[in-house]
């Protein structure tokens, strides 16, 4: 990928403050593209889960709830998406705002620029092991969020549809197991006191 320009790296704000994009900035930084099955409002949540956990950690993204049936292929997509960049690995595990880096990388241009779906395709080689840990370590001198910014971030619990519908399948299948225990008390009655049963018939039948 290609490397990063001083003018892209925020200076005038205090760490945190300058790593987060805010309801007041330009329209224009929050314009990144979908992947096929977002909508606008789970990609925010995701972001917003990244923030909180930390990139590619998608285990705990998955617990948390927030984002019910989404699999770790779909939220590295559009991870990418938020970025603007296909290489994830330099922020693995980093507490940033994936949208300041989609905004620096929307201002990047060049020859050498490659893009697909509006991210920057790695056109260079493979990055060792230690250039890789010095890229992440750089990342996070430039992009870590302070922990008081995103500790108390509170994602919102949706619950799975497919967990509702087994939910509401147990639910009729224990009303099922009730009404049966019913039906065969009823049929035990009629057995032991055939009598009773057409007394209570009647007086049913003259109350209608």
């Amino acid at each position: 990928m290609a490397t990063t320009n001083n003018e892209y790296k925020p200076r005038s704000m205090t760490a945190g403050a300058r790593n987060v994009l805010r309801s007041n900035d330009s329209a224009s930084l929050w314009n990144c593209t979908l992947s096929p099955g977002w909508t606008q409002e789970e990609s925010e949540i995701l972001r917003k889960a990244l923030m909180k956990f930390g990139i590619g950690n998608w285990a705990k993204i998955i617990d948390s709830g927030s984002l019910p049936g989404k699999t770790n292929a779909q939220m590295n997509l559009q991870l990418q998406r938020l970025l603007g960049q296909q290489s994830t690995a330099e922020f693995a595990s980093l507490h940033i705002d994936p949208k300041v880096i989609g905004e620096r990388n929307s201002k990047i241009q060049g020859p050498d620029i490659k893009r697909k779906n509006n991210c920057i395709v790695n056109t260079g080689g493979k990055l060792s092991r230690e250039e890789l840990r010095q890229r992440v370590l750089k990342n996070k001198e430039m992009y870590e969020l302070p922990e008081s910014s995103w500790k108390d971030i509170e994602l919102p619990k949706i619950e799975d549809p497919m967990l509702i519908l087994e939910a509401k399948k147990e639910e009729l299948r224990h009303l099922k197991q009730q009404l049966e225990k019913v039906q065969a008390k009823i049929q035990q009655t009629r057995k032991l006191h055939p009598a009773r049963v057409e007394q209570l018939q009647e007086v049913v039948k003259n109350e209608a």
